[in-house]
């Protein structure tokens, strides 16, 4: 392979560590890779770590032995996230995004590659700390969003759905209570999708009373697997019932008037939970 100046060895490692976090890499592949000694591989290395820690855009975490190596966790600063979350808030307050039942419009933030990519990544800091194995999520509209958080976590989604697909092969399904319907409902999840042991992150677009959440839960129960954590974008507030209580949001839909068209979004519990791990 062709041997490169240090210049060109930065931007190669570090645009290989930012496509490959929660990764432990040995510095022996990248010393095979570039052609070079451990040692300018260590100090190229620890330009980068600091660039990362500077920007707030990340840690390098450096395992020492003979399997040890250097692993990129993604992170962002409080105050980006902040800036991002309220702005968030006023472009979901646009009256317009108003629909029946209390709910709002959100495809163009959920479809918009930008906004999820920086919403994944937050989700990605708040739970970096977390054994995560798998990112689960509710057909349809939860799906860009948990793909987003597992690109920044390196690990793969499952996806439970209320249709059978044959596609998908033999099925685990459980019955469920709408939270906001009341209504009892089914949810399958393909048995090759989890495996059994499996630490879950769950994570959806909205919540109104969590009864979609909650059957989540419980069909992780059935793979005899853990729920390590639940993050929702928007969640509904004044609930006359909520179904799930440990949960993080990014934001509150704290008032809906669908005659007025008024709508009234807050922070959710996102920034000041981070805020206190941080602090940690």
């Amino acid at each position: 392979m062709k041997k490169f100046r240090r210049s060109g060895r930065l931007v190669d490692l570090t645009n290989y560590l930012i496509h490959n976090p929660h990764q432990l890499i040995s510095l022996t592949y990248f010393a095979e890779r570039y052609d070079s000694a451990k040692s300018s591989i260590s100090e190229d290395l620890a330009i980068i770590k600091e660039m990362f820690e500077a920007r707030e855009t990340g840690l390098l975490l450096t395992v020492a032995g003979a399997s040890g190596g250097v692993k990129y966790i993604p992170t962002a600063s409080l105050s980006e996230i902040k800036t991002f979350l309220t702005e968030l808030c006023s472009k979901l307050e646009d009256p317009n995004r108003v629909l029946p039942g209390g709910y709002l419009y959100m495809m163009d933030i959920i479809g918009n590659p930008k906004w999820m990519n920086e919403i994944g990544r937050y989700f990605a800091t708040m739970y970096a700390n977390k054994k995560v194995d798998v990112i689960m999520t509710m057909a349809t509209k939860g799906i860009p969003l948990a793909y987003a958080v597992a690109t920044y976590m390196n690990v793969p989604v499952c996806i439970v759905r209320h249709e059978h697909r044959i596609t998908e092969g033999s099925l685990v399904s459980i019955n469920y209570v709408s939270g906001s319907t009341k209504r009892i409902q089914t949810m399958s999840l393909a048995k090759r999708s989890l495996k059994e042991g499996s630490n879950v992150l769950i994570i959806d677009d909205f919540m109104k009373a969590g009864g979609t959440i909650k059957g989540m839960i419980n069909l992780v129960d059935e793979f005899q697997s853990h729920v390590v954590g639940i993050g929702v974008l928007v969640e509904a507030d004044h609930v006359e019932e909520r179904l799930v209580d440990t949960y993080t949001s990014m934001t509150r839909l704290s008032e809906v008037n669908t005659k007025e068209k008024l709508v009234k979004v807050e922070l959710g519990n996102f920034f000041e939970k981070l805020s206190q791990i941080k602090e940690d």
